[in-house]
C-alpha cells in the first residue's frame, strides 16, 4: 500500500500550524494509513519562472513579503530580542524534529516533485491552515497542481482565510478546485466560495485540532506547568493596543499576572513592555500547557480560541482584523457560530462577560457532532475501512 502524501505547512514558526499538522497526521494514521509529509524545495527553472511571474502582480503576496521584512528589520534593532526570537525559532525546529518523523525525501524543483511524488503516492491530501489565502495561490503546491489527474486529491479543512476571493484570482481558484475529488473547508465562508466558483457542495468540517478531545490531547502532548502562579494568558498575534489595555484591566481586577508570547506575527512596540512574563523559550507543547493552566485566556488567535474551548477555559476572543472583504475573521466567526459561543467575542469591556460561566456541556455536544461528521468525511474521502 502506497503512502498518503500530505501537503501541509509543517515547518512554519506558528503554534497553530504545527498543532493542526500533528492532529492531521495522528488522525489519518489512526484510521490505518501510512502518511508522509511532502518536502518540496523550489528550484529556479523555466517552469518555476513561469509559475512565479504572476505573483509579482499579486498585491496580497507582495504586501505579505514587505510586512515580513519590516518585522525582521525591527526585531534586529534589539539585540536581546533578536536572540530571544532565535531561541524560540530553535524550539519550533526541534518540535518538527521530535514530532514530524515521517518526512519525505526532499523534492528539489517542480519537475522532481511531479515525477517522484506521483510515483510514491496514490492519494494526496492538503490539510487545514490558511493554505488557500490569495497570496499563497502562486506557489501551486498547496493546491495539489503537481498531482496527476488520475490521483485522488482530498482537501481537509483547508481555509481560504478570507470571505471573498479577488476577481482577478477567481479563474485560478476555479481551475485547481475542480481537480479535487473531495473538498472540505473549516469555515462557512469557504463553503460558499467553493459553491460560487465550482458549483460543488463542499463539507464544513472541524479544524484538525478539534478531531481530538482534551483527554486525547493530554496523551499526545502531556501536561506540564510552565508558570507556577495563577495567571492570565494573553496570546495576541495582532497589533491592537486596546486589546492589551483590556488585559491590563482584567489583571488589575483579579490580581493575576499577564503571560504573553510576543512578536510572532508582528513587531508591536507595546509588547516590549506589555505583560509580566514574556515567553520565548517556548515550544508548541508549552503553548498548549500555557492555555491548560491559565485562569483566563485572552486571544485574537483561532487556535488560541480552540485550545481554550478544548480545555474549558474562561476566554475572550478579539478580532485581529477589521471587518470587510479582506477580513480573515471568518474562521473564528464559523467556530463561534457552530459551537454557540458568540458571547465569547469581545465587544466593549472585558469585564462584561469574562467572568460568565460557559455551558461547556452544550459545547461538547455540538463539538462531538461536528467531530464525528468530520471523521466520517475523512473515512469516506480516504477510503478507510474503519
Amino acid at each position: 500500500m502506497k503512502k498518503i502524501g500530505l501537503a501541509v505547512c509543517y515547518d512554519t514558526k506558528n503554534y497553530g500550524s504545527q498543532l493542526q499538522v500533528l492532529a492531521t497526521l495522528k488522525k489519518i494514521e489512526e484510521l490505518g494509513f501510512e502518511t508522509e509529509i511532502i518536502r518540496y524545495k523550489k528550484k529556479i527553472s523555466p517552469t518555476f519562472i513561469v509559475q512565479t511571474l504572476p505573483r509579482l502582480f499579486n498585491i496580497p503576496f507582495i504586501q505579505a513579503k514587505i510586512n515580513s521584512k519590516k518585522k525582521r528589520n525591527r526585531i534586529d534593532k534589539h539585540d536581546q530580542l533578536r536572540d530571544d526570537v532565535k531561541k524560540r525559532n530553535d524550539r519550533f525546529n526541534k518540535f518538527v524534529t521530535d514530532y514530524f518523523t515521517n518526512l519525505s525525501e526532499q523534492y528539489n524543483g517542480w519537475e522532481s516533485l511531479v515525477r517522484k511524488s506521483n510515483q510514491n503516492y496514490d492519494t494526496f491530501l492538503c490539510g487545514s491552515d490558511q493554505l488557500w489565502l490569495p497570496h499563497n495561490l502562486g506557489s501551486h503546491f498547496y493546491t495539489l497542481e503537481f498531482a496527476n489527474d488520475d490521483k485522488k486529491k482530498v482537501a481537509y479543512a483547508t481555509s481560504f482565510g478570507v470571505s471573498e476571493i479577488p476577481n482577478n484570482l477567481k479563474k485560478g481558484y476555479k481551475k485547481f478546485l475542480n481537480r479535487f475529488q473531495f473538498l472540505s473547508t473549516r469555515e462557512i465562508a469557504g463553503q460558499e466560495i467553493i459553491k460560487e466558483l465550482t458549483g460543488k457542495n463542499a463539507k464544513v468540517v472541524c479544524d484538525p485540532t478539534l478531531l481530538f478531545n482534551s483527554e486525547q490531547w493530554m496523551k499526545i502532548l502531556p501536561e506540564e506547568k510552565v508558570i507556577s502562579e495563577k495567571y492570565i494568558f494573553c496570546y495576541f498575534l495582532g497589533d491592537n493596543n486596546e486589546h492589551r489595555n483590556q488585559a491590563e484591566i482584567l489583571s488589575q481586577k483579579t490580581g493575576y499576572k499577564i503571560v504573553t508570547i510576543p512578536f510572532l506575527d508582528n513587531f508591536v512596540e507595546r509588547d516590549l513592555t506589555f505583560g509580566d512574563y514574556k515567553m520565548f523559550d517556548i515550544d508548541t507543547k508549552d503553548f498548549v500547557n500555557l492555555i491548560r493552566n491559565a485562569e483566563y485566556v485572552l486571544t485574537d488567535s483561532f487556535h488560541g480560541s480552540i485550545f481554550s474551548i478544548l480545555n474549558h477555559k474562561k476566554f475572550i476572543t478579539f478580532n485581529r482584523y477589521t471587518s470587510g472583504k479582506g477580513s480573515r475573521n471568518s474562521r473564528i466567526d464559523s467556530l463561534c457560530h457552530l459551537l454557540n459561543l458568540n458571547d465569547r467575542r469581545f465587544e466593549k469591556n472585558i469585564l462584561d462577560n469574562i467572568f460568565n460561566d460557559i455551558d461547556y456541556d452544550n459545547v461538547e455536544i455540538k463539538l462531538n457532532e461536528l467531530r464525528n461528521a468530520s471523521i466520517s468525511y475523512l473515512i469516506d474521502s480516504l477510503g478507510a475501512t474503519k
